[in-house]
């Protein structure tokens, strides 16, 4: 089992706070994992405190791309835990890549490779906008984490379907009308930049979960 626990997103449960941006904590058997920080750090890190989590457990940060609300808060969480291990797509600046580099591990990522045992990137995805993905093995098949798809759905979904059968994806699906990509999954948990959410609700009722800060998910 893994369970997601959404940190940061525009949308927020009771309790917690929402913001522009977005971010999931991932807990495995083997560790805690953190994919993307939102824009705010200071509200990152509230609404990890309120979810139970210690920063420096946290071993490793993904970044999906290089936009601003989702690696704004990385200047506090790289504070917080000068041990983590930073994974980025390898098209990130050169510049930002050096700062993160005197901070922590760097981990360019280009090609699909495993980040933790049962989690592994799609890889560097995308053409104008390059963007990596994760991909959350439970044993029972797979389900897509997203930071905003701008790749878009039958690019990250057919990259994903190379590893095993996808379950579900979760995430930000920005303007993406590619609604037949979602055909047949159990799980569509979308927020953030997600433009048609009520297309695809309308669409897929029963699969259909809205994100906001402080859901928490068990994926089986």
């Amino acid at each position: 089992m893994i369970r997601l626990k959404v940190i940061y997103d525009n949308e927020a449960k009771p309790g917690f706070t929402g913001g522009w941006g977005f971010s999931a904590l991932l807990e495995t058997e083997a560790e805690t994992l953190l994919f993307d920080t939102g824009w705010d750090g200071t509200l990152l890190l509230e609404n990890l405190e309120k979810m139970g989590v210690s920063l420096p457990d946290v071993r490793k940060l993904v970044l999906s791309h290089q936009h601003w609300d989702h690696i704004g808060g990385l200047p506090e969480v790289l504070k917080a835990n000068p041990g983590l291990t930073v994974y980025v797509p390898s098209s990130f600046s050169k510049n930002l890549k050096a700062e993160i580099a005197k901070r922590a591990k760097l981990v360019e990522i280009g090609e699909a490779q495993q980040i933790s045992p049962g989690i592994r990137s799609t890889g560097e995805l995308g053409d104008k906008i390059k963007e990596q993905s994760l991909l959350l093995d439970t044993g029972k098949g797979l389900y897509v984490l997203t930071g905003c798809a701008h790749p878009g759905l039958a690019e990250i979904l057919g990259a994903a379907r190379r590893f095993g059968k996808v379950r579900g994806i979760i995430g930000g699906l920005h303007d993406s009308k590619e609604f037949g990509e979602l055909e047949g999954l159990e799980l569509i948990a979308a927020g953030h930049c997600t433009t048609h959410k009520e297309e695809i609700k309308e669409l897929y009722p029963a699969e259909f979960v809205e994100i906001g800060a402080g859901l928490c998910l068990e994926l089986e």
